[in-house]
């Protein structure tokens, strides 16, 4: 014997209507969160991560970055250069110059383990995000856009007050300050030099 379905409540005519009608102006009050992109701008965090920025200066080809990134997409070429010694009776010695720096941004997935990893400070996060291509092959990137993006990195935030300073920073500042005593006694002793060579002046004799 079949099982009886529960008898149902007979539907009001046109209340599917007016509960379509409440949804509509229950949302029409509210603000709308749909930007018009790009005619609208999107105001973007400070700190967002859009791209990766290279500092050339500070890269000393060590491959670390490309090394730690889980999916390979830092592509280095470099090649050695023999620099003379500093001082006579010194030493050549070598150093890598870097000839290519790319990051194929069509594999990269923005973990940020190259910038964390780079002993040198010379891959930061960039907010910059409008770098959509129509071809795949396009999204990678060299060192001259790379080094493009550095002009918008944000600058560091300041210290807390109570924060300890950064040990790179009081080692800039004690070099500036011995640097800048040690050119104050090269003019104190030229100005010594200067006081002792001076010719005397002329003497009165008699007359």
């Amino acid at each position: 014997m079949a099982a009886s379905l529960p008898p149902t409540r007979p539907r009001i005519p046109g209340s599917g209507l007016a509960k379509g009608l409440a949804v509509t102006l229950r949302t029409m009050t509210r603000k709308h969160g749909t930007e018009q992109y790009p005619d609208t701008l999107p105001e973007l965090p400070p700190r967002t991560r859009g791209v990766i920025g290279l500092f050339e200066e500070n890269c000393t080809v060590c491959m670390l970055c490309a090394r730690e990134c889980p999916d390979w997409c830092i592509y280095i070429d470099s090649h050695k250069e023999t620099v003379p010694p500093a001082a006579p009776g010194g030493r050549e010695r070598s150093r890598n110059v870097l000839d290519r720096f790319a990051i194929d941004f069509s594999l990269c997935m923005y973990c940020g383990i190259c910038i964390e990893v780079c002993p040198f400070d010379a891959l930061f996060w960039s907010p910059e995000f409008e770098y959509a291509e129509t071809d795949i092959h396009e999204l990678t990137h060299e060192r001259d856009k790379l080094r493009e993006w550095m002009w918008t990195v944000p600058a560091p935030p300041a210290l807390d007050p109570g924060a300890e300073e950064p040990k790179e920073i009081a080692a800039a500042r004690k070099t500036a300050e011995k640097l800048a005593a040690a050119a104050q006694a090269e003019a104190a002793q030229a100005e010594a030099a200067r006081a002792d060579g001076a010719p005397a002046g002329p003497e009165e004799g008699d007359a």
